[in-house]
């Protein structure tokens, strides 16, 4: 086993060719519906599964279907688009569906196991970040903000239409433009919100970081919603978690806070890069359409900077 669970990185890796250069990328995930429409739930799940794999630099191959369906309450005709929408992400990034397991369950869930592949010398693991290296994100934050304002059926068309973009955005692409450049770890942005899964990488790889708060690029509608305290309770359970491992400079915005601690379904690649490839990285990831930003810097720890310290700058922020 390469990398296996002590860390928190995104999925495992273990050995699969006998040269010793090769491995599997092991993970799977399972989400409830966020939107109304099956096939476009199923399509959200398959890339918030797959991203675990992009996320530890590899390429997913095959995958699982795993369905959990109250047949007695909604007709099967929901779960075969459910399929189809998972089905047709799966194509798009190149795996191949090879079966799957269905349970009935009162509550609607689906996502994937996935089997990746990976070069051994090119893991993007948790441990692999160093210190003067730049922090790039490369999908806008507050998919947990307007997926509770969905279920609430608060949420505008446009915010709609913003939130199931980024999340059917798969993160092949911003993988294969972090490629180009000296990307040494990665994590994809997804349950534990923007700090927990920075702080899994500063906590794997024995550093601190600056997070520039006014630059965390921001889908839709989101921030006024934090103002006005919708919030999903997961979003704040990870800032609790977080809290004791942050430091504010500056006036602190409460709302960009919570929105660094927002629960994430299908985010983007959070990319530890040299820090002279760094503006040329984000150009990359435009060029493509991904909204990406530079977002911060891992820092070496001090005697008065502590490992997995995460410093969030807010002298940038309006406030």
């Amino acid at each position: 086993m390469w990398v296996g669970h002590n860390l928190a990185d995104d999925a495992a890796v273990v050995r699969f060719a006998a040269d010793g250069e090769r491995g599997l990328v092991l993970t799977t995930d399972v989400i409830t519906p966020i939107v109304d429409d099956p096939a476009t739930f199923g399509a959200i799940a398959a890339c918030n599964a797959l991203s675990d794999v992009y996320a530890m630099g590899g390429a997913p191959r095959y995958v699982l279907n795993l369905a959990f369906f109250p047949d007695d309450q909604l007709p099967l005709a929901v779960l075969r688009e459910i399929l189809a929408g998972a089905a047709e992400i799966c194509g798009r990034a190149g795996a191949l569906v090879v079966g799957g397991h269905t349970v009935r369950d009162a509550e609607p869930k689906f996502g994937l196991a996935v089997t990746g592949e990976v070069e051994r010398a090119r893991i993007l693991s948790n441990t692999r970040a160093e210190p003067g290296q730049a922090l790039v994100l490369t999908k806008a934050l507050g998919t947990g903000v307007l997926g509770s304002a969905i279920r609430a059926q608060s949420a505008t068309a446009a915010e709609i239409d913003a939130a199931v973009a980024s999340m059917t955005t798969l993160n092949a692409g911003a993988l294969a433009s972090a490629r180009r450049y000296r990307v040494t770890a990665a994590t994809d942005v997804t349950g534990f919100g923007l700090l927990g899964h920075l702080r899994n990488i500063l906590r794997g790889s024995g550093l601190a970081a600056r997070v520039d708060m006014a630059a965390l690029p921001v889908l839709p509608g989101v921030l006024p919603r934090i103002r006005e305290g919708k919030v999903p309770g997961g979003s704040k359970a990870n800032l609790r978690f977080v809290d004791g491992w942050l430091r504010r400079e500056g006036d602190e915005d409460p709302a960009l806070t919570l929105l660094a601690a927002d629960a994430q379904t299908s985010g983007g690649l959070l990319l530890c890069v040299h820090e002279d490839d760094a503006d040329a990285l984000v150009d990359s990831l435009r060029a493509a359409d991904l909204p990406a930003a530079r977002v911060g810097q891992l820092l070496a720890p001090t005697d008065d900077l502590a490992v997995q310290t995460m410093i969030l700058d807010f002298t940038g922020a309006d406030g």
